[in-house]
């Protein structure tokens, strides 16, 4: 259940932020906005924006004409006097997997066939307008990442490890563990080398993968020493995956409380980081240090959700944090069906000096939506070969 709750709490944040920022943006430069809807169909329920007040309904299944449908069960006017409505139905749909917001005269979005050349259709907008539009949605994910980022800085403080070699913490089903080595150890002595920081141990057990060495601790004055066998884990570095030796112990951290403009330097930082780890995600991806089945799709995502959930806090924050870059990135990708695809096309319209046809635009944008779905279809079944697996 905390799975389930987290995955909806997370991607119903991310996509109402993603499209608040389309929403924002159409309405400050004039474009009607028909519909803003938070998850896929059926809706179940929607808010109405008319004149003198708003329109609630309630949708579930009905008969009519003894057929079962989804439609109307509950509608309740809620009076606003002299209240000028704008005709913007707002809804909550039932699959919390997207959103999406329907703008007047937006081919590429609502696959409207015919424009009506209105001054409030986005199609009758200027190319910077257009883009504006379309690169809000990427630009609110960035900001909530960067915002989350410097608000756990902030309130959290910012890690600093000791540089002493002295372990505060070892995993379990780790080596460290298995061997009998303890919080509070201090390691002295690694083979033949003796060790004066963390930065020296580190170094040398990350260089020795899945081999034995001997180590001597300090343990509160005496002298104990070990024989471990490393394991290993992966690490990107750059295009490639690097193998490193690992014990499963951590070093003493305290945190510093920043200032608030320090606070916002590390958010920036890290927001810029998230991005950096992306490229090189993909860097790995076409130099064949990764391959299509690493790649996440939801069922990985509620997994991540769950167990971020349960471990606090900063952690479902920070990986939220991380999931909005990543949609950030996605969207502005240029592959027709996502914002960077649409941002593409006008701006050939614009070197070009004249619009695609509606027939071009519609082609274009099925064969985006076709390349999305095999995308989404290779992710879920990494998700589920990796379930089972």
């Amino acid at each position: 259940m905390t799975t389930l709750l987290s995955f909806i709490l997370l991607l119903g944040i991310l996509v109402t932020i993603h499209e608040l920022g389309h929403f924002f943006a159409a309405r400050s430069v004039g474009v009607y906005v028909e519909k803003f809807s938070i998850g896929m169909p059926p809706r179940i329920f929607t808010i109405t924006s008319i004149d003198h007040g708003f329109l609630f309904r309630l949708f579930f299944y009905k008969k009519k004409g003894g057929v079962l449908k989804w439609q109307p069960v509950y509608e309740k006017l809620i009076k606003r006097n002299n209240r000028i409505g704008t005709n913007t139905e707002y809804v909550i749909a039932l699959l919390p997997l997207g959103g999406y917001v329907k703008m007047a005269g937006m081919l590429d979005e609502s696959m409207d066939s015919s424009l009506k050349n209105e001054e409030n259709e986005f199609m009758s907008k200027p190319l910077w307008a257009k883009i504006w539009i379309l690169i809000a949605g990427v630009l609110m994910n960035t900001l909530l990442a960067f915002f989350i980022f410097s608000s756990i800085a902030f309130f959290q403080g910012i890690p600093e490890y000791s540089k002493e070699p002295v372990v505060s913490k070892v995993q379990d089903e780790m080596p460290a563990k298995k061997i009998g080595i303890l919080p509070g150890d201090r390691i002295i002595k690694i083979d033949d080398s003796y060790i004066s920081s963390w930065k020296d141990m580190t170094s040398i057990i990350h260089a020795n993968p899945q081999k034995e060495l001997n180590i001597k601790v300090d343990r509160f004055g005496k002298t104990e020493e070990f024989k471990v066998l490393t394991t290993f884990t992966l690490i990107p570095n750059k295009s490639k995956i690097d193998t490193i030796g690992i014990i499963g112990i951590s070093p003493q951290f305290f945190y510093e409380k920043p200032t608030l403009i320090k606070s916002t330097l590390v958010g920036l930082d890290r927001t810029i980081s998230s991005f950096n780890l992306i490229i090189s995600s993909i860097g790995m991806l076409f130099s064949g240090s990764a391959s299509v089945s690493d790649l996440g799709g939801p069922i990985m995502i509620a997994q991540l959700a769950g167990q971020t959930a349960e471990a606090g806090l900063v952690p479902f924050f920070t990986f939220m944090a991380l999931l909005s870059v990543n949609l950030a990135f996605l969207n502005i990708l240029p592959i027709p069906g996502l914002d960077g695809g649409h941002i593409f096309i006008h701006l050939i319209e614009g070197i070009i000096r004249r619009p695609l046809t509606i027939n071009t635009r519609m082609v274009i944008q099925q064969i985006g939506m076709a390349f999305l779905l095999v995308l989404m279809f290779t992710v879920i079944f990494s998700d589920i070969t990796r379930l089972f697996n």
